[in-house]
């Protein structure tokens, strides 16, 4: 491995042919790979190295973790003069990792097999104990630019309770007392991720080291799994596994605050490694800013895709017109495509990854296939050289492939299990080949190795003779073969083009600087890719769909729209809206990030200005320090109260604690101040708490079990799965369901609108809607306003006079309630009567999703006539399963209503366009 800029370090290994265990031994070149030096670490002492690390800010310092034969010792080899010799540290704990600074060279952290993490400012000659139960790979040193104190440390750590805190502190003092904890409440086991200005912590994100906010998905994305694939940029590329995928990711891209996010690509394979990890198979494209390569599965078929705009648009990778021979190739779009392994290949003998580099932009080589489908077992390798525009064959099996001289040179070697004595080497981006004899003596090829720096010509070819030898290393210098430096007369110009031929990507014309294939001279260190760089007008494509937002590309008529989905409102104030403050509604687009467009077409310029309107409290909850709702008389009771949505700053918060104890609070939620209480009596206590503002109101309730020593337990169902009751008048009921066994208890509350006369309609939707129904109350409850505003409007009725009550399950059924104007009594029949006729006239019924996307747009619809009835106030509850919903959701509960006993069924229309008009008239 390489230490230096003129110092090479190898391993050897060696095995013990009776305990079958893999020896390592260094040996060190000062001399680009042209002699090697054996390194003795212990004269007389088997030494075994089983990590080594190198100094990010000093590559001369380097340490080797390393121990006896027997495993009775670890030790710490350190150098400071990239190898050349070593200085041993006796360990007095078991290293399982290091983590050097990334700046302070001396500095760096180990993390040992007992989960506990040291820390070293000697370059780890003395070590001091920073904590215990800390989460293996969690652990991440201050960031620069964004945390203000070089010395602090993140990372994730068990409390003495068994869950995970995500915490901080300074090497200088990190005992309990001093550990900062910057996450309200536990954190799931893993979920830590600090990288660049973001930090990660389950579902939510913190931005430049501010507090931690609620990453919006689409509504109903329900991320089973979140990886986060990219931070450049100051944009968040992550992938979210959904509620109904398995094998598969979708791709979603985040505002420069990273809150908000949207989607760019669906179902992105993806494969479990090993210690769980997860890989998925997107690519960025190294050299050219906002390309991307990804590999979709959809129906058990794989396909390449790239992207020239930080996934606004993919397309399937262009074939090569010839083969390899120069023959015109039997594949023509668009049932035919080139297709490669990304990031992995299923077939453990292919490699499966792309060749890009930083220094050579444009170049792009890797194995695959031409076909419909990516085949697993198909390895032919192909290259281009202006970014994907096109492609050619150069090889028909896969190789090993190393970048020289900025990709002036390219070297191949057969990736087989078979040894070789040849290598293949291109100076013309892959156009022509020359073969070399590297060695007398055939080798089994384990890798190819270059000396640091995108300038290098020197190259060393790693392999062994055979399974029980040392590594075989051979030097391979090209700078022979290149007589002279480049001068500018040796290079030409090549303009960025998409596959459709347009300059203008991510908002400029790109140049960049390639060596013409006549002339045969080193580009060297000083040699710079990129040319120039000139801003071009704004297009409708330097935009990408806002959050709440999603293309319609099957409507070709209204072009490349973006329209809301079925559950966002544009013009709805944000949380954060209060009163005396304004906030634009969204025109559904946003400009790609690092787009470097200027004027032309401006699609976020037309937002609407609005003024905050004062909100009505919403997703009041009420809860208990500690989650304890069982409790002995005297203890201590600290109550918390969070409200999601709506105004707080002139809402007041009307607290009954039940036992005789009334207080009113200002601002409560804002203050955070504390409820504490003590309940001196056993018994069950309801706790209320009601947040009112001029604009509405909100309840929330729980009950505290304070209970004496139980004498004589007796086991005792209280409550089979339903209840039947009644209620003698109509209105709103809030029915509370606790569930207690003596130690803990929980409980869930639903509000039940009871009416006195209305008449029901049975509904049904078509078949294919149930591939999009996630079974969760929000997402029954916004697809019945959507069926309220598309039949108020048809039928010109009130809609709050309509209420379509979604039913949990499979297949997705739903009722129509069409309730009677309030105030009117006399005119109820004629109001029912008015929605029944309309019914009967319209029985046209017809379907259309968008089966390209996660999500659907439901749309307008007609109904058949049915025979409705009235009904007394009676109500069944039903348990419903319960799932973990993402939280970004409204913490409200679905309404329930008293049911009509004898009705027949309707299908619900859903097709493709009226919705949009509907939702944003």
């Amino acid at each position: 491995m390489i230490f230096g800029v003129t110092t090479l370090v190898c391993t050897f290994k060696l095995f013990n042919s009776l305990s079958l265990s893999l020896f390592l031994f260094f040996s060190r070149s000062g001399d680009y790979g042209t002699t090697y030096t054996k390194l003795n670490l212990m004269p007389g002492t088997t030494i075994i190295v089983t990590n080594f690390y190198i100094c990010p800010s000093n590559k001369k310092k380097v340490i080797l973790i390393s121990s006896t034969i027997n495993d009775r010792e670890q030790m710490l080899f350190i150098s400071t003069d990239e190898g050349g010799s070593f200085q041993r540290q006796p360990l007095a704990f078991t290293v399982e990792s290091l983590l050097f600074h990334p700046s302070q060279e001396d500095k760096l952290l180990a993390y040992s097999k007992e989960s506990k993490l040291y820390v070293s400012t000697d370059l780890g000659r003395k070590w001091t104990l920073l904590q215990e139960r800390v989460t293996k790979d969690r652990v991440y040193w201050a960031v620069s630019g964004v945390d203000v104190d070089p010395d602090l440390v993140h990372m994730e750590m068990q409390d003495s309770s068994g869950g995970y805190l995500y915490v901080t502190c300074l090497i200088q003092n990190c005992s309990d007392k001093m550990v900062t904890a910057q996450f309200l409440g536990k954190i799931d086991h893993n979920s830590l991720s600090v990288q660049n200005n973001y930090i990660f912590v389950k579902h939510t994100i913190s931005t430049e080291r501010n507090e931690f906010v609620q990453m919006r998905f689409p509504k109903y994305a329900l991320p089973k799994d979140v990886q986060v694939v990219s931070t450049d940029e100051n944009q968040v590329l992550l992938a979210l596994q959904e509620w109904y995928q398995t094998e598969t990711y979708n791709l979603y891209e985040s505002d420069p605050q990273g809150f908000y996010y949207s989607l760019v690509l669906e179902n992105v394979r993806s494969t479990k490694q090993p210690e769980e990890n997860v890989l998925i198979d997107v690519l960025e494209v190294r050299g050219i800013k906002g390309v991307f390569l990804a590999n979709q599965k959809v129906d058990g078929k794989v396909t390449t895709l790239i992207t020239y705009n930080k996934g606004r648009d993919w397309e399937p990778l262009t074939p090569p017109t010839t083969d390899l021979n120069g023959k015109s190739v039997n594949c023509k779009e668009p049932d035919c495509h080139l297709h490669l392994h990304l990031r992995w290949a299923d077939n453990p003998y292919v490699s499966g990854t792309v060749h890009t580099k930083d220094s050579a932009p444009g170049l792009i080589m890797g194995a695959g296939n031409l076909g419909s489908q990516l085949v697993e077992y198909k390895e032919e390798m192909y290259i281009t050289a202006d970014c994907g525009r096109s492609w050619r064959q150069v090889f028909e099996e896969e190789h090993h492939i190393l970048y020289l001289d900025h990709g002036g040179v390219i070297v191949a070697i057969k990736d087989t299990s078979i040894p070789l004595k040849i290598l293949k080497f291109s100076v013309d981006e892959g156009r022509t080949w020359s073969v070399h004899n590297f060695t007398s003596t055939s080798v089994f090829v384990d890798g190819l190795l270059s000396e640091p720096g995108d300038e290098t010509l020197v190259m060393t070819v790693f392999g062994h003779i055979s399974y029980r030898s040392d590594w075989e290393l051979v030097k391979v210098d090209f700078r022979q073969s290149f007589p002279r430096q480049c001068t500018e007369d040796d290079y030409d110009s090549w303009k960025l083009t998409n596959l459709q031929g347009e300059q203008c990507i991510m908002g400029q014309e790109r140049t960049y600087r390639r060596r013409k294939d006549s002339s045969l001279c080193i580009k060297g260190k000083s040699y710079t890719s990129a040319l120039t760089a000139k801003p071009c007008p704004c297009s409708e494509k330097d935009f990408n769909c806002d959050y709440g937002f999603e293309r319609a590309p099957t409507l070709k008529a209204e072009g490349d729209r973006c329209y809301p989905d079925f559950w966002h409102d544009p013009d709805a104030p944000p949380d954060t809206c209060h009163i005396g403050h304004t906030y634009e509604s969204s025109t559904g687009y946003r400009k790609v990030v690092s787009n470097m467009c200027e004027g032309g077409t401006n699609k976020e310029q037309s937002a609407k200005q609005h003024s905050c309107p004062l909100l009505p409290p919403r997703g009041l909850q009420l809860g208990i320090k500690g989650q304890m709702l069982t409790v002995a008389p005297g203890d201590d009771i600290t109550f918390v109260v969070h409200q999601e949505q709506g105004d707080t700053s002139s809402t007041r918060y009307q607290v009954d604690l039940w036992d005789g104890v009334r207080a009113i609070y200002e601002n409560l939620t804002v203050t955070d101040e504390p409820i504490q209480h003590r309940y001196e009596k056993p018994g069950v206590y309801r706790v209320s708490v009601q947040a009112e503002n001029s604009a509405g109101y909100d309840r929330a309730s729980l009950y505290i079990q304070v209970t004496s020593d139980v004498c004589f337990p007796q086991p005792k169902l209280t409550l089979e799965n339903s209840l039947l009751t009644r209620f003698p008048e109509d209105g709103e009921v809030s029915v509370t369901v606790q569930a207690s066994n003596g130690r803990s208890a929980v409980q869930d509350s639903k509000t039940v609108r009871v009416y006195d006369r209305f008449q029901v309609i049975h509904l049904s939707f078509s078949p294919i809607l149930d591939r999009f129904n996630p079974n969760i109350p929000e997402w029954r409850e916004d697809v019945g306003h959507v069926v309220n505003k598309i039949l108020a409007k048809v039928a010109g009725v009130p809609q709050d006079c309509l209420v379509t009550m979604v039913k949990p399950g499979i297949p997705t059924t739903a009722q129509l309630y069409i309730l009677p104007p309030e105030g009117v009594p006399a005119k109820r029949n004629a109001f029912v009567d008015k929605v029944s006729i309309y019914t009967h006239t319209h029985t046209h019924c017809y379907t259309h999703t968008h089966t390209h996307t996660s999500h659907f747009n439901l749309h307008g619809s007609l109904l058949r006539p049915e025979e409705g009835g009235l009904t007394r106030p009676w109500l069944r509850f039903r348990k419903l399963p319960g799932r973990n919903v993402y939280a970004q959701m409204h913490n409200e509960k679905e309404q329930e209503m008293t049911s009509p006993g004898n009705h027949s069924g309707v299908v619900l229309s859903i097709t493709s366009r009226e919705l949009h008009n509907y939702l944003s008239s």
